[in-house]
C-alpha cells in the first residue's frame, strides 16, 4: 500500500472546478432572492410562515447538522479513533431524533411557540426564558464561528486565499441569502446542500476504498496500524472498570452521550427544532426529525470511513498544521480526486459549512428578535419593525461569528470543542425540559435555578479535568462526563427548589405538561391527505430504531 506524501494542502483545480463552484454560489444566492418574494411578515422570515412540506423540512433538518462539525469533526474522529465514532450517530443521534418527533413536537408545534425559549416562558417564568435565550444566543454565535472558521480555513488551504479574505467571502454569502429570504432561503438551500454533500462524499468514499483494497483491505490494514483492532469494533473496550475506549465506558457513552448530550442537542437545540416548527402541519412537524433520521443512519459510512482511510494513506496525519486530524477529508480530496469531481467535492465541502453556519444564524436571529428584543426591549411594535430587526440581527450575528471563529482555531479536533459547548449549554437545558414536561410540580423559579446550577456543574467538571484535579479520560470523554454532571446538577437543584417554592396552577399547564395534556393533543390524528404508512411518524420512527439496533449489533 502506498502512503500519500504529507504536503501543503493546495488543490490542483482548473477552470472546470471553479465553474462548478461559481454556478453553485449563483444558485444559492438565486434561492435567496427568490425566497425574498415570499417574505412579507416576521413569521415568514423566521418560520417560513409554517408552510413547508415534511420532505423539505426533514432534509433541511439533517442538512443543518451536516456542517463543519459533522464533516471535519467526525472524519477527524474516524482518523483518530475509528468505528467507535459511530456512537455519535447510532447512540447519540437517532433515538433522540425519534423521541423529538414522537414525543416533543406535539408540545412545541401544538402550543404554537415560535422558539424553544418561548416554551420555557410559558412553562416557567420570564427569568428562565431570558436566561435560556441569552445562553442560546451566545452558544449559537460560538458554533456559527466554528463553521465559519472551518469554511475559511478550507478556502485558504485548498484555494490559496488568505484567511481574512476567506472569512469575509464565506460570511458574505451566508449573510446574503439568510438576510434576503430568511428561514425559507436557508431551508431550501439546505435541501440543495444535502444533495451536493452526498454527491461529494460518495465518490470520495468509493475511490478511497478502492485505494486500500476494499472493505477487507481496510480492516486488514487498520488492524496492522496504530489504531488496531479496537478501531474496528464500536463497543470494544467499554466495560466498566476496564475501559480502554476513546469515549470512556458504556455508562459514559449511553448516559453521557446517548441520553444527556444527545437528547439535550436534538430535542432542545433551536437550530434543529426551528426546521420542524416551519412545517405546514402537525404531522409534517413530527415527521421532520424522523425523515432526517434515515440519512443520519447511513451518513457515517461516507464520513467515518474516509477518515479511517486517511489515517492509513496520509503520512503524519494527527500532527500539526495541514496534518491535523481535522484535515482528513481535505487531504483525501487533494490526493485522490480528479478535476471535475474535485470541483463537486470542493463545492460539497463548502456547502456543508454554509449549511451549518446558516442554521445557527437563522436560529440566532429568531431567538434574539422574538425572545429578547420583542418581550424585553421593544414591546408592542408593528410587525414590520420585528422583520427589519430580524435582518439587522442576522448581520450582527454574522459579524460576531467572525470574531468567535478564531476561538475554534485552538483545537486540533473541533469535536473536542463542540462537545464541550454542548455539555455547557445543551445538557442543563435538557434536564430542565424533561422535568418540566413530565413533572407538573416543577415550579417557575426552579427553571432558572436548575439551568444556572447545570451550567456551573459543567464548568466545574471541565476545569477540574483541565487543571488535572481529576482524570476523565480524553477530552471528548471528559465532555460526556461533564454533560452528566450538568444534567444531575440541574435535576437535583430543579427538584429541591420546586419542593420549597410555589408551582403554577394546573390550569396553566395544559399543553405544556404531559399529564395535563389530553391524549388527542399528545398523539394528534393525521390530517386528510396524510394517510398511508409512509406518512406515519410511529411506523417510520420504529423502523429506523430497529435498523439502528441491527447496525449496532453488526458493528459492535
Amino acid at each position: 500500500m502506498s502512503v500519500l506524501a504529507a504536503q501543503a494542502l493546495k488543490l490542483d483545480t482548473n477552470a472546470a472546478d471553479y465553474t462548478i463552484l461559481a454556478v453553485y454560489f449563483v444558485v444559492v444566492l438565486g434561492i435567496g432572492f427568490a425566497a425574498r418574494r415570499s417574505v412579507s411578515t416576521s413569521l415568514d422570515f423566521f418560520l417560513s410562515g409554517r408552510s413547508l412540506p415534511a420532505w423539505v423540512t426533514g432534509l433541511a433538518f439533517i442538512s443543518a447538522n451536516l456542517g463543519a462539525i459533522e464533516l471535519l469533526g467526525m472524519a477527524a474522529n474516524g482518523a483518530q479513533y475509528g468505528l467507535p465514532t459511530l456512537h455519535y450517530y447510532w447512540v447519540g443521534a437517532i433515538p433522540a431524533m425519534v423521541f423529538l418527533g414522537l414525543v416533543m413536537m406535539p408540545f412545541y408545534y401544538g402550543t404554537k411557540v415560535r422558539s424553544v425559549p418561548e416554551y420555557l416562558r410559558l412553562r416557567f417564568n420570564k427569568p428562565t426564558h431570558l436566561f435560556n435565550a441569552l445562553t442560546f444566543a451566545f452558544a449559537s454565535v460560538l458554533i456559527a464561528g466554528v463553521n465559519l472558521f472551518a469554511l475559511a480555513l478550507i478556502m485558504q488551504t485548498l484555494l490559496g486565499w488568505s484567511l481574512a479574505v476567506s472569512i469575509v467571502v464565506a460570511a458574505f454569502i451566508v449573510l446574503a441569502y439568510t438576510t434576503l429570504g430568511g428561514l425559507t432561503a436557508a431551508v431550501y438551500n439546505e435541501v440543495l446542500q444535502f444533495f451536493v454533500i452526498v454527491a461529494f462524499l460518495v465518490p470520495l468514499t468509493v475511490v478511497a476504498l478502492v485505494k486500500v483494497g476494499g472493505w477487507n483491505g481496510l480492516t486488514d490494514k487498520i488492524e496492522a496500524s496504530k489504531l488496531g483492532d479496537q478501531a474496528l469494533n464500536a463497543w470494544q473496550g467499554t466495560a466498566v472498570g476496564h475501559s480502554t475506549g476513546a469515549f470512556g465506558n458504556w455508562i459514559a457513552i449511553v448516559f453521557g452521550l446517548g441520553f444527556v448530550l444527545s437528547f439535550g442537542y436534538w430535542t432542545t437545540n433551536f437550530a434543529e427544532v426551528q426546521r420542524a416548527l416551519s412545517a405546514k402541519s402537525m404531522n409534517a412537524a413530527r415527521l421532520t426529525p424522523i425523515i432526517g433520521a434515515w440519512p443520519k443512519l447511513l451518513i457515517p459510512f461516507v464520513i467515518i470511513i474516509p477518515g479511517m482511510i486517511a489515517s492509513l494513506l496520509v503520512r503524519g496525519i494527527g500532527g500539526t498544521g495541514d496534518l491535523q486530524y481535522n484535515n482528513a477529508i481535505p487531504q483525501l480530496m487533494d490526493q485522490l480526486l480528479p478535476n471535475g469531481v474535485l470541483g463537486i467535492a470542493m463545492t460539497g465541502l463548502l456547502a456543508a459549512f454554509m449549511a451549518g453556519m446558516a442554521a445557527n444564524v437563522s436560529s440566532f436571529n429568531t431567538v434574539v428578535t422574538y425572545d429578547i428584543i420583542e418581550p424585553y426591549i421593544a414591546r408592542g411594535r408593528p410587525d414590520e419593525f420585528y422583520l427589519r430587526m430580524g435582518r439587522i440581527v442576522t448581520c450582527a450575528g454574522v459579524l460576531v461569528a467572525i470574531g468567535t471563529a478564531f476561538i475554534a482555531s485552538g483545537y486540533h479536533n473541533i469535536m473536542d470543542y463542540i462537545q464541550l459547548l454542548f455539555s455547557f449549554f445543551n445538557a442543563p437545558l435538557f434536564a430542565t425540559f424533561i422535568i418540566a414536561l413530565f413533572w407538573k410540580r416543577a415550579t417557575p423559579w426552579a427553571g432558572v435555578s436548575g439551568l444556572a446550577a447545570g451550567t456551573f456543574g459543567a464548568a466545574a467538571a471541565h476545569y477540574a479535568h483541565k487543571w488535572g484535579w481529576i482524570d476523565l479520560g480524553t477530552d471528548q470523554a471528559a465532555a460526556f462526563w461533564g454533560a452528566a454532571v450538568a444534567f444531575i446538577s440541574d435535576a437535583v437543584v430543579t427538584v429541591l427548589v420546586s419542593l420549597v417554592t410555589q408551582p403554577k396552577p394546573v390550569s396553566q399547564l395544559r399543553g405544556l405538561v404531559w399529564s395535563e395534556t389530553p391524549k388527542r393533543m399528545r398523539n394528534p390524528k393525521r390530517e386528510r391527505g396524510e394517510g398511508g404508512w409512509y406518512r406515519s411518524p410511529v411506523v417510520l420512527g420504529s423502523a429506523v430504531l430497529i435498523c439502528t439496533v441491527v447496525l449496532n449489533l453488526a458493528f459492535g
